[in-house]
């Protein structure tokens, strides 16, 4: 059974930092791209930044110089360093993973972020 749990949100004053966790059970982690998405009530769920299974890195430009996507295989985790954090951030944070073996995807749950001003 595939889980992706993810771990680390709250409730944070704008300027602050949050780290996100999504740690991978049931997939071959390292053969995955991981991906963090969110939703913000009222609108679609948007990409904010990935890494590939090599490490290289992709940000949405509301992300750029202020976030950072990072994994360590040998936990199957992910993280998401957030820092500078603006109201606009509210949202809730998905995980997703995509393996380049059986182009098969994975959604976590979801955690909460809000950022208060």
């Amino acid at each position: 059974q595939v889980q992706l749990v993810e771990s680390g949100g709250g409730l944070v004053q704008a300027g602050g930092s949050l780290r996100l966790s999504c740690t991978a059970s049931g997939i071959i982690f390292s053969a995955n791209d991981m991906y963090w998405y969110r939703q913000a009530p009222g609108k679609q769920r948007e990409l904010v930044a990935g890494i590939t299974s090599r490490g290289s890195t992709n940000y949405a430009d509301s992300a750029k110089g202020r976030f950072t996507i990072s994994r360590d295989n040998a936990k199957n985790t992910v993280y998401l360093e957030m820092n500078s954090l603006k109201p606009e951030d509210t949202a809730v944070y998905y995980c997703y993973a995509r393996s380049w073996l059986d182009g098969k995807n994975y959604w976590g749950q979801g955690t909460q972020v809000t950022v208060s001003s």
